[in-house]
């Protein structure tokens, strides 16, 4: 009986090991090869070899979310095309039309998108 337990036993040792030990492993060699020697320059924000010219917390442009919104509900939408493609032998023509009328949809909504000038970057 627990030899049918032994392989997930085994996943959840091998997945525990692949998480925690590089965390443990980096913590014990800092700690005996590492020099703590902390100054002003070390933990100041560094980048590109200047110094930071702005807040981290600056907000973004709203624009920027919009087409990353639209952007993923366009990617999810044409995920949709790979399974449809792999059964398409199998659900034949009423198959091929729904997904017709789908992609057809969504090229309105993109189109919709398009006149609205969401996607427009100035």
């Amino acid at each position: 009986m627990l030899e049918n337990y032994f392989p997930i036993l085994l996943f959840l040792a091998v997945g525990l090991a692949v998480g925690v030990l590089p965390v443990v492993g980096t913590k014990v060699l800092s700690v005996i090869l590492g020099h703590d020697k902390p100054d002003s320059e070390k933990l100041s924000p560094y980048e590109c070899g200047f110094e930071a010219f702005e807040d981290a917390r600056m907000k973004f442009d709203v624009r920027y979310y919009l087409v990353a919104i639209l952007f993923i509900l366009f990617d999810l939408e044409i995920a949709f095309l790979f399974p449809w493609a792999i059964v398409l032998q199998e659900i034949g023509w009423f198959g091929f039309w729904a997904m017709m009328a789908f992609l057809g949809i969504l090229v309105m909504g993109f189109i919709y998108e398009w006149k609205k000038g969401a996607l427009d970057w100035e």
